[in-house]
């Protein structure tokens, strides 16, 4: 079954950086587009960044110029670089996996269980 696991997280002071990693089993990885998406306490899922199968990127306007998502097929991974990291950046991230050119949840079918993120002021 499909299978993605993160890392990658842990306690970072404002400004400081972070490279989030998603290893991915379980499919042909080249032929989905990767998210990453992150929740807060008491927030709902928001999406964060996403790319396509031939490396073209989409970024929410909380993090773009701050964050940059990449991905390696040959190495079923892929990552999300955070630099400049904000106290409001906190939350636990997640990537996932669809075939869907969205940024909707409901659209990716396979999640990851999450890490950890937290940013001290």
């Amino acid at each position: 079954q499909v299978q993605l696991v993160e890392s990658g997280g842990g306690l970072v002071q404002a400004g400081g950086s972070l490279r989030l990693s998603c290893v991915a089993s379980g499919l042909t990885f080249s032929t989905y587009i990767m998210g990453w998406f992150r929740q807060a306490p008491g927030k709902e899922r928001e999406f964060v960044a996403r790319i396509g199968w031939s490396g073209g990127t989409y970024y929410s306007d909380s993090v773009k110029g701050r964050f940059t998502i990449s991905r390696d097929n040959a190495k079923n991974t892929a990552y999300l670089h955070m630099n400049n990291l904000k106290p409001e950046d906190t939350a636990v991230y997640s990537c996932a996996a669809t075939r869907i050119l969205t940024t909707a949840p409901s659209a990716f079918g396979s999640w990851g269980q999450g890490t950890q993120v937290t940013v001290s002021s």
